[in-house]
């Protein structure tokens, strides 16, 4: 009988993984695993999630195809915060009852801040 498969991590390809695994380390409050060099891992602890950021050649040039969606509070002041940190601010969409911001971290992926 087969185990049913799990997510081992998600992954962040990038140009310098020691310096995006930090604005997201900071972003989320997680701690480095490991850092081998090309390959560095965040943790959220025993079972949590784990962010993985892997050295690649190419630089990003197209927008993500899948990215985090960040849940807060206070979107502005998380924003400033991640701003901060060395995100920046994209854009802003609206739908009624909704509104998010796409924000890029310290390598351009994007990702959303939303209440």
């Amino acid at each position: 009988m087969s185990s049913v498969p799990s997510i081992g991590h998600i992954t962040f390809d990038c140009e310098d993984p020691l310096t995006v695994a930090t604005f997201w380390a900071s972003v989320l409050s997680l701690e480095i695993e490991n850092d081998w060099g090309e390959f560095v891992r965040l943790t959220a602890g025993q079972g949590g999630i784990k962010l993985a950021f892997a050295k690649v050649p190419e630089s990003k040039e197209v927008k993500n195809r899948m990215h985090l969606d960040i849940s807060t509070e206070n979107r502005e002041s998380e924003i400033a915060r991640l701003e901060a940190l060395g995100g920046r601010q994209v854009d802003t969409h609206e739908i009624p009852g909704f509104t998010w911001t796409v924000m890029a971290d310290v390598e351009g992926n994007e990702f959303c801040v939303s209440e």
